[in-house]
């Protein structure tokens, strides 16, 4: 196992990402539609926070993925996004190590880590789901 390699060996760099005038409906679909749990919230291209899936399940009083999606997305669009987002989000820049990123998502409050260059600018995600991948690729 390499000590010191690079978290952005592992980060995701496609990703889907929201601004705080879309719809949480809209976020809804994106989290459906792409099998994510995890959607970095971005003005421009500066990180500003963190919408999950268990985010959205906390405003919608349920389940929303059992229930009528329109349903759901009705109750959803009663909040806007910036009123559900996480913005005290861990972040980690690209230069550091899956070690530090591991140390990061291992105390278990989220289960993703966005990579944020110094100027605020995001990079990439990482995920517990990268981690276990870079893991079994070791082993």
């Amino acid at each position: 196992m390499k000590r010191n390699e690079s978290v952005s060996t592992i980060m995701s760099t496609i990703l889907v990402t929201v601004h705080l005038g879309n719809k949480l409906s809209e976020v809804h679909a994106l989290l459906r539609e792409h099998k994510i749990h995890h959607v970095p919230v971005i003005s421009g291209t500066k990180f500003i926070g963190l919408l999950t899936a268990s985010d959205l399940l906390r405003v919608s009083w349920g389940d929303p993925y059992s229930h009528d999606p329109r349903q759901v997305d009705i109750l959803l669009d009663t909040q806007a996004i910036r009123d559900v987002m996480q913005e005290d989000v861990k972040t980690i820049l690209p230069t550091a190590t899956i070690r530090e990123a591991a140390k990061a998502l291992a105390d278990g409050s989220f289960h993703s880590l966005p990579v944020v260059e110094a100027n605020g600018d995001l990079v990439g995600l990482v995920t517990t789901t990268d981690l276990i991948r870079y893991l079994l690729e070791q082993y």
